[in-house]
């Protein structure tokens, strides 16, 4: 019997979500895998089960649900086997911030933000009780540009980075190993699902190539995995401006600069 811990992978029917299920079984890894359209993830299942001879098992749920986004949180919670949690699911933004309809902001933010936080809150204690275990949040270097008129999926990607970001921090130190992957323009179908013809973006970074570099960020513990990042001295200024903007701020009194001033227009 393998002492490896179970994988959950959600939004694992296509795509990120289940090159991450294949690269997971290849190690040897049991897998618990969750998305919407049952019939994929059976097929699925049945294939890494044949090539690589590790259980897996299949929840359908919608994420966005409540009834179903608690039974997810039911079998992180109870199910003592599951040590790595894979928040994947995600949808993306069709249109301007003006364009956006309630109904689809509701959704977003359901899936991209309530749901990765939720289940990060069902399988942390357990993690941290045990001093051991991995939560990786699948964000976007879009949560980095609010330039590119993507605002609401923007700012939930900016959510996720902040969040992965606030709980290494915290359970850190408690052996739970928290990563952040930022990609960029990915072969998923979420452009489809979007409304965006792929074919007009100009670069777009295979699926394979996506999951390899964040596993081989996963296997350095690396805390934040850009693989589109060429020049990774550009996000260690990054942070490195951040903690001396942060250091910078005192909370008695106001700026100097804004101690006067002026009317508008003048």
């Amino acid at each position: 019997m393998s002492n490896l811990p179970t994988v959950l992978i959600t939004g694992a029917s296509s795509g990120i979500g289940a090159t991450y299920a294949r690269r997971f079984a290849s190690r040897g890894h049991a897998l618990v895998l969750v998305a919407r359209n049952r019939e994929r993830l059976d097929v699925l299942a049945a294939q890494l089960c044949e090539e690589s001879g590790v259980n897996v098992d299949v929840i359908q749920a919608d994420l966005t649900r409540a009834e179903d986004l608690a039974q997810v949180e039911r079998r992180l919670t109870e199910d003592a086997s599951i040590g790595v949690l894979i928040n994947n699911a995600g949808v993306g933004q069709s249109g301007g911030f003006l364009q956006q309809r309630v109904t689809a902001l509701d959704s977003l933010l359901a899936l991209n933000v309530t749901a990765v936080t939720r289940l990060a809150a069902a399988i942390a204690p357990r993690l941290t009780q045990a001093g051991a275990g991995s939560i990786v949040n699948v964000g976007s270097v879009v949560g980095l540009a609010p330039e590119m008129q993507m605002t609401v999926y923007g700012a939930t990607k900016a959510f996720v980075l902040f969040l992965s970001q606030g709980l290494q921090a915290e359970l850190g130190p408690k052996g739970v190993y928290v990563q952040a992957v930022l990609p960029a323009t990915t072969r998923t179908e979420i452009w489809q699902h979007s409304g965006i013809d792929i074919a007009t973006l100009p670069e777009i970074m295979e699926v394979d190539d996506l999951v390899n570099a964040a596993l081989v960020g996963y296997d350095r513990r690396e805390l934040v995995t850009i693989p589109p990042l060429h020049v990774a001295e550009r996000w260690e200024a990054l942070e490195g401006t951040r903690r001396l903007l942060l250091s910078d701020l005192r909370q008695a009194s106001p700026a100097e600069r804004y101690l006067t001033s002026a009317p508008v227009g003048q």
